[in-house]
């Protein structure tokens, strides 16, 4: 509509076209209110019904909530409106009418529960809360490109159907791929160590992952996107400088360009970006402190993967962002390198947040016969493989990378307590539709 003008720019004194949706109509007998919104907020229309048209007084007053329309008309200022200005209609056309029975209110008024609001996506999103979790989305990853860019990073695109799993295993979902068994990529990671390991030295991709991993909880899903990073050169101390700039490069932008994101959320007053250093803990040191909190009902050992009671426990105790480092090289994948002077040691590391792991990463074994052992020692066939061990026949150079959960990072950023809110159409094991 080339003449239509948003309702935060109509001005006292201005004639207006405005188009949204109905929001609420307030009928007071000899004068009656229509508030229309659209995406930069709402205004009032005015109807007074001795002095206008009885149909234009009808088609405003009889219109069902959420409609859309288009209201022509006067803006005349009136303090007593929620916006301080209002319209007086000189004309209203009904585009689209909506359905009496609405499965979810737009307004808020009344709550859906998460389910139902998924269901019904279209409508829950015209909720300003809601609209401000994707409005926020949007700005964390502009932040993050723009970061990824800062440390000299090309952004890359891999493929998302495979001929072999990354990390092998059952948690792929197969498909027929022209009367082939092919698979959803579960990682972008031996594509990314591949142009690496060309001229291109710094890469970062952001794009879908797919896991067929049974799990049923408020941080777990099925498709999911991660933020990946990989550098030639680097090491897992570089990988991590890298990983701790991207997640306050987009705090910092939170909080710079989206304040009425965060008020609509409650969040303006306790929002902030870290500027301290996140400590780096070994496994050896984050097993001691866990085991010092008598949190868990028995004591970690040295070999045990971290429970989410652990991390929490963990988590409580720092009190903010912190990675784990040294992993025990058992329970890291086969890419990841160990150190020259320990191979029970890995150079993996995770990033965590105090609620949540958000970030697993580390140096990556860059030599042909040692890669090659680690596929054997994790019971992989090396040979499935082929197009990616061979690569590091030719002068492979040492690599580092992390893979970032961005749904993870968005709900920590905000504090919401399910990764589905932060996804405009989620998949899990229940979800296939919408």
């Amino acid at each position: 509509m080339q003449d239509r003008t948003h309702t935060a720019d109509a001005e006292p004194g201005d004639e207006v076209t405005v188009a949204g949706w109905v929001h609420e109509i307030r009928d007071l007998g000899g004068i009656a209110f229509l508030i229309l919104r659209d995406s930069t907020g709402k205004i009032q229309i005015k109807f007074e019904k001795d002095e206008m048209d009885d149909d234009l007084v009808e088609t405003g007053l009889d219109v069902s909530r959420e409609s859309v329309v288009t209201v022509s008309g006067a803006v005349e200022a009136e303090p007593r409106a929620p916006t301080g200005v209002e319209i007086t209609p000189e004309s209203l056309e009904v585009v689209a009418p909506a359905d009496p029975e609405l499965p979810l209110d737009p307004s808020g008024k009344v709550d859906a529960d998460l389910s139902t609001r998924l269901d019904n996506r279209t409508l829950d999103l015209r909720k300003e809360d809601v609209q401000a979790i994707f409005e926020i989305r949007s700005e964390i990853l502009r932040a993050v490109r723009d970061q990824f860019r800062e440390f000299d990073c090309t952004e890359i695109t891999t493929p998302k159907i495979v001929a072999t799993g990354t990390e092998g295993g059952t948690e792929l979902f197969p498909i027929t791929y022209f009367g082939e068994e092919a698979f959803m990529n579960q990682s972008p990671q031996l594509f990314k160590q591949l142009i690496a390991g060309s001229n291109v030295e710094r890469v970062f991709e952001i794009g879908p992952i797919f896991r067929a991993e049974e799990h049923n909880t408020p941080r777990h899903l099925n498709e999911a996107t991660s933020i990946d990073f990989e550098g030639a050169f680097c090491d897992q101390n570089d990988a991590m400088d890298v990983v701790e700039g991207v997640v306050k490069a987009a705090y910092e932008a939170v909080d710079e360009h989206c304040g009425d994101e965060l008020e609509a959320l409650d969040l303006e007053d306790e929002f902030g970006a870290p500027d301290e250093e996140f400590p780096r803990l070994s496994y050896e040191e984050a097993i001691e402190r866990i085991n010092a909190t008598d949190e868990l009902d028995e004591q970690l050992v040295w070999g045990d993967d971290l429970s989410t009671e652990a991390e929490k426990a963990l988590g409580q105790d720092v009190g903010g962002h912190y990675f784990i480092t040294d992993w025990p090289s058992e329970i890291k994948p086969f890419y990841i390198k160990d150190h020259d002077d320990d191979p029970d040691l890995s150079t993996g590391f995770d990033l965590m947040h105090p609620r949540m792991e958000l970030v697993s990463g580390g140096q990556r074994e860059h030599r042909h016969e040692n890669l090659i052992e680690g596929f054997e020692q994790q019971g992989l066939d090396p040979d499935q493989f082929e197009y990616y061990t061979k690569m590091f026949k030719y002068g492979m150079p040492p690599h580092a990378g992390f893979g970032l959960g961005g749904e993870r990072l968005i709900m920590t950023i905000l504090g919401l307590e399910n990764i589905r809110e932060a996804v405009l159409f989620p998949r899990d094991r229940q979800r296939l539709s919408p």
